[in-house]
């Protein structure tokens, strides 16, 4: 799960983390009152979208007078936002942030994060910090300085020092800097972050630092600890279809392709959309119905695929091992009756009641398209969408 940028500098704020002064605004009326209230002489116009790159798309203005924070915000809400991280068609604006002016003497970057290849949490920085960071990290890797934290023992306040001085934080200001990044650990542990990430960390003209952005990824399978943190979701944010997904018990993540997948477990999921584009296809989506999927269930899967008009064909590769076989054919005769399939279908089953299920599949009447091997079902389901 993702927040907004204001959304986290609240939960940064509340374990210590300075950010600055600034107002969420859901309408231009709001974003006015909320600079009024803000007083000053220049404020910061942040459209609220979970995507990385909002300032090089023009998502991120400079306001100089209460008039033009009016006027950004009436241009930004409503805009499709288009960054790197959005894709072509962009994001819809709904909110802003409508934040104090500040004085930017140095910009840093930092975060907390899972390290997969060592499964440690890692502590991260750079001395390069603002809109570029993914090509430094790219053309420059030297200059991503890393802590791995000890779980047991926690951050530090030596290894908190050692990244602010690799990351070249002045002297008079490494004592808050390493408060900050312990605080920021701590943030990231107590919340179940999977990421939090600062970027840019400033330093003030006076020293200061603060936290001019804030990006945060939860663990979705910890968030029942945390219903505060689930009161921060934007349902807009998401992908309808995985909603909708969710609400059935299914895992799906919508992608580029045209070739629809369902599969029970994560691991075959993975590899079938592997072997479905060894063979020259594309998937449309990362499908798993889990060990214990129903007849409903698999309905459902179907409605949610085909509600992508990309789709021109369905891969059904199950494992029967808790999953029986025979249980997924029952579900794909009611889905193809259900949704009145009109694209290909290759259904491969293996394992407890294959035979029951091939056999159900083949008495059907429906023009199900079988294979026993993987290879097979992706020639097969790659040469029917062709």
């Amino acid at each position: 799960m993702k927040i907004h940028e204001y959304q986290g500098k609240e939960l940064l704020r509340s374990f210590d983390v300075p950010v600055p002064r600034g107002h969420p605004a859901f309408t231009q009326r709001e974003a006015i009152e909320a600079a009024q209230r803000l007083g000053g002489k220049a404020w910061v116009v942040k459209a609220q979208i979970h995507a990385g790159g909002r300032g090089k798309g023009g998502g991120v203005k400079l306001a100089r007078s209460i008039d033009e924070v009016g006027a950004l915000a009436d241009q930004m809400l409503g805009m499709q936002l288009v960054t790197h991280q959005t894709g072509p068609h962009g994001q819809q604006v709904r909110r802003l942030l409508i934040e104090e002016g500040a004085d930017i003497a140095k910009e840093y970057y930092v975060a907390v994060l899972t390290d997969r290849a060592t499964q440690k949490v890692v502590l991260m920085g750079s001395s390069e910090g603002g809109m570029d960071i993914e090509q430094v990290a790219h053309d420059t890797p030297e200059k991503i300085i890393k802590v791995f934290v000890d779980p047991l023992a926690g951050l530090g306040a030596a290894q908190a020092g050692e990244l602010a001085r690799g990351i070249g934080v002045p002297p008079a200001s490494q004592a808050q800097a390493a408060s900050l990044l312990r605080n920021l650990y701590r943030c990231f542990m107590e919340t179940d972050a999977t990421l939090t990430e600062i970027n840019p960390l400033i330093v003030e003209g006076n020293g200061r630092l603060e936290a001019l952005d804030a990006k945060f990824n939860f663990d979705d399978n910890a968030l029942y600890r945390h219903p505060e943190i689930v009161a921060y979701r934007d349902l807009d944010e998401e992908d309808a279809a995985e909603i909708e997904a969710g609400k059935f018990g299914l895992s799906y993540i919508s992608l580029e392709g045209n070739i629809g997948c369902l599969v029970n477990g994560a691991g075959l999921a993975m590899a079938t959309m592997d072997t479905i584009k060894l063979f020259g296809g594309e998937p449309a989506n990362f499908l798993d119905v889990g060990g214990g999927a129903s007849a409903e269930k698999v309905t459902e899967a179907f409605k949610i695929m085909l509600r992508n008009r990309n789709v021109k064909g369905i891969l059904v590769n199950i494992f029967g091992g808790i999953m029986r076989c025979d249980t997924i054919a029952e579900g794909v005769i009611a889905a193809c009756r259900a949704v009145n399939l009109t694209v290909p279908l290759v259904v491969r089953m293996k394992g407890t009641n294959e035979h029951l299920g091939k056999q159900q599949l083949a008495q059907s009447g429906l023009p199900i398209i079988s294979a026993d091997t993987m290879a097979e079902a992706a020639t097969k389901i790659v040469a029917a969408v062709r």
